[in-house]
């Protein structure tokens, strides 16, 4: 009889261990769903803040109408992809955005009188912010997708991920040719400051 209860406690830990291994796959995957949701919701939230931002320049930058077209693409873009769900697509679109942004932005930092205007101000601070929160969701959603599809592969989790058909994720991708791959002689200097 002790064998057959030492077998029913060595299956009942098992079976405790299978359970927790199937709920730490499920909690990483709906982390990672609510990361890219949270992607989403900011990219959005770039989008509409676009149009206002757009009339508090457009009078210091009437020539450059090309600016305000890509700009206004790529706030159109991001709209579609936000509704898609489709994170590789998402980030594209943000990154298209950020190039859209960049003229305005120059424009803005060596325009004195452009500064001065409180809500331009304010809205290109409420960007920067925006930015920097799609750049921490992009953070989370990779170091998620990293431990999900560590779990994935790595023994005895990969056996659970089998059984219950758990699949490695995409996460991110990354150009793999381009600037971004590789650092200049000039960017490992040390910057000087001068007072």
């Amino acid at each position: 009889m002790s064998g057959f209860v030492l077998l029913i406690i060595i299956a009942a830990v098992l079976a405790l261990y299978i359970l927790s291994l199937y709920n730490q796959f499920v909690t990483i995957k709906t982390r990672i769903k609510a990361s890219i949701q949270e992607i989403g919701n900011q990219l959005k939230r770039q989008a509409d803040l676009i149009p206002n931002l757009v009339s508090s320049v457009k009078g210091y930058m009437k020539h450059e109408k090309t600016i305000f077209d890509e700009l206004t693409n790529a706030r159109k873009e991001i709209i579609k992809v936000v509704d898609s769900g489709n994170t590789q697509k998402m980030v594209d679109a943000s990154a298209r955005l950020e190039n859209a942004l960049a003229p305005i932005r120059a424009v803005f930092e060596s325009t004195p009188q452009l500064q001065a205007v409180g809500p331009a101000t304010q809205l290109m601070e409420e960007l920067r912010d925006t930015a920097d929160k799609v750049m921490y969701s992009r953070r989370i959603l990779i170091d998620l997708t990293a431990d999900y599809n560590i779990k994935i592969v790595t023994f005895p989790s990969n056996l659970v991920a089998k059984i219950f058909g758990f699949k490695e994720e995409a996460g991110i991708k990354m150009p793999e040719e381009g600037e971004s791959l590789s650092v200049s002689k000039e960017q490992l200097k040390t910057p000087k400051v001068e007072i």
